[in-house]
């Protein structure tokens, strides 16, 4: 078995998840096929497989690596978590969501639940990392807990405003911040 850290290796993944990137702006995620991936990209099926188990786990990485570095990164110059860092993890998810909705109008709805999961799973992780460093004399329950929350009600909240839309984003991650410190 090569070595994943390999540049070939590598190149190889990218090009395989930047063709089925591009197929998704073309075709429903139902319609594309293991064989237009493999044509687009220029490999065979078995190179295909070597990466990848199918298109699932295949649309599962490309959605993973995108939240992380689109939005993530986005908000790792912040020190805790506070409300600036949640505000910015909000607008974070929001341009991700409307980024991923206009590329792939077609199969932005067969991605959903995908986006969801994997949007609630790396928000966690991140904020257990941060609490683990914020709160270090709480329990990692504790800390768990609150991972799960934040990132649910983020993710909830962002998407919630994607569907309705009736005021600005900033205003309304700035009146959830609000109730939530102030309580009314």
């Amino acid at each position: 078995m090569s070595n994943p850290m390999d540049p070939r290796v590598l190149r190889t993944h990218k090009l395989i998840m930047d063709a089925f990137i591009e197929l998704s702006m073309k075709k429903d995620f139902k319609d594309i096929t293991i064989k237009d991936i493999t044509t687009a990209a220029t490999v065979n099926r078995a190179t295909f497989y070597y990466h990848f188990i199918d298109k699932y786990d295949l649309l599962e990485k490309v959605l993973s690596e995108s939240v992380m570095r689109e939005v993530l990164q986005e908000v790792s110059t912040h020190e805790e978590i506070n409300e600036q860092t949640l505000e910015a993890i909000f607008f974070s998810v929001i341009k991700f969501l409307t980024l991923i909705s206009n590329q792939c109008q077609r199969s932005y709805e067969a991605f959903t639940p995908q986006i969801e999961t994997i949007f609630k799973n790396e928000l966690q992780i991140f904020f257990c990392e941060w609490g683990q460093k914020q709160w270090p004399n709480h329990n990692k329950m504790e800390i768990e807990a609150v991972a799960v929350m934040l990132s649910w009600a983020l993710y909830g909240s962002a998407s919630h405003w994607m569907q309705n839309q009736t005021t600005q984003p900033e205003d309304y991650v700035k009146q959830l911040v609000h109730f939530i410190n102030k309580g009314s």
